[in-house]
Parts: C-alpha cells; sequence; structure tokens
C-alpha cells in the first residue's frame, strides 16, 4: 500500500464512521481485523466491528465527526493523527460538547486494517463531560492497568 492509498482508506474509515454507516466502516477491516478502542475495548471481527460502532459510538454520540491528519505509511505500519468530535447522548452527560484529539496506528494487510489502536487523552474527553475526579481517577487506574498488562508493554518493561 502506498501513501495516497493509505490516505482513501482513512477516508472511507472516517466517513463511514461519521456518518454511522457500520457496514462500510467494517469493511475498512480484513475479516478477522482487530478494532482496540480506548473506551470500549476490543472489537475481532467485521460484524463486532460494525455492531460496536453502531450500537456503542453513535448510541452514545450525536453529531459524530473523526477525521485524521498527517498519515504515514511504512510497510505494513500506517500512523495518523485525529481529530473527532460529537456530542454526549449519554444521560448522564446529554448535549456536552467534546473534542478529542489522538494518535492512530495501523496494522495493514492486503490493503485494508489488520489492527487498529489509538492513544488518546481519554482525560481531557471527561473533563469535557464533566465526569467527577474521584471517576475519572477510577477509569484512569483501569486504563493504566490495561496498558501494563499488554504483551508488547509487558516486553517492553522487561528490557
Amino acid at each position: 500500500m502506498n501513501q495516497q492509498q493509505f490516505a482513501n482508506l482513512l477516508d472511507r474509515f472516517c466517513n463511514a464512521a461519521s456518518r454511522g454507516d457500520g457496514k462500510a466502516f467494517s469493511e475498512c477491516f480484513t475479516p478477522d481485523g482487530v478494532y482496540h478502542d480506548y473506551i470500549y475495548g476490543p472489537h475481532v471481527g467485521r460484524a463486532t466491528i460494525d455492531d460496536m460502532l453502531v450500537n456503542l459510538f453513535h448510541r452514545d454520540a450525536a453529531n459524530y465527526d473523526w477525521r485524521m491528519f498527517d498519515p504515514v505509511i511504512n510497510g505494513d505500519i500506517g500512523y495518523a493523527w485525529s481529530l473527532s468530535k460529537f456530542v454526549s447522548t449519554v444521560a448522564e452527560f446529554k448535549g456536552k460538547d467534546v473534542v478529542i484529539d489522538g494518535m492512530s496506528r495501523f496494522v495493514l494487510k492486503d490493503g485494508l486494517i489488520a489492527e487498529y489502536r489509538e492513544s488518546v487523552n481519554g482525560g481531557v474527553a471527561m473533563v469535557q463531560l464533566g465526569v467527577a475526579a474521584p471517576r475519572i481517577e477510577k477509569v484512569l487506574k483501569r486504563w493504566a492497568g490495561w496498558l501494563r498488562e499488554r504483551p508488547e508493554v509487558q516486553k517492553y518493561l522487561k528490557r
């Protein structure tokens, strides 16, 4: 995959995510692709990725928009900086506007996404939603635990 093909894939990915088209979104992935979401966890395979987008993302967010910028690719690995925005539909935070930036990592295979991971400062999102500080601390501790448990992080820590 070249730079332009990767940029085109990211446009398809973001456009489908923004309009809530789970089928088009999941078709950006290999049949056994994995989407690691920092809120909703890992989703494996097109059917579960489709379901995540439609029944989790778009359940909790209105006016959702996601864009990737400055994509780079090296072999079968791609990265891009992202911005996303939405209005919360979660009862506790209904109507709150949120904007998030992050870095996205794509493992690519046969012109599709085999694995997606993101690095997002979810604390910034939680502050915009008005989440109470003790709850933010609890969530961040859970995320820290998940990070430290990942096999690649364990390998790194043993260096």
